[in-house]
């Protein structure tokens, strides 16, 4: 019961804080938003790309040898 009454008049009871937080401090919030995924998608672009890269190539060398090997046999 004591704790139900502490929590209520805590909550019923307010106090205003004086406190201005200003324009700037949303521009804020969105870049930190923004900043933290596009670390997280070029982290991931990063990783990925290379050995993406590398089969792409591998398959195209495969290819190509294989295109090469068909004329030669001509």
């Amino acid at each position: 019961m004591n704790k139900l009454f502490l929590v209520l008049s805590l909550i019923l009871i307010s106090v205003p804080s004086y406190a201005y937080i200003g324009p700037g401090m949303g521009g804020g919030v969105i870049a930190a938003i923004l900043g933290f995924f596009a670390a997280i998608i070029l982290g991931l672009w990063g990783i990925l790309y290379y050995p993406i890269k590398r089969a792409f190539k591998e398959r195209k060398d495969k290819k190509m040898s294989s295109t090469k090997s068909n004329i030669k046999q001509r």
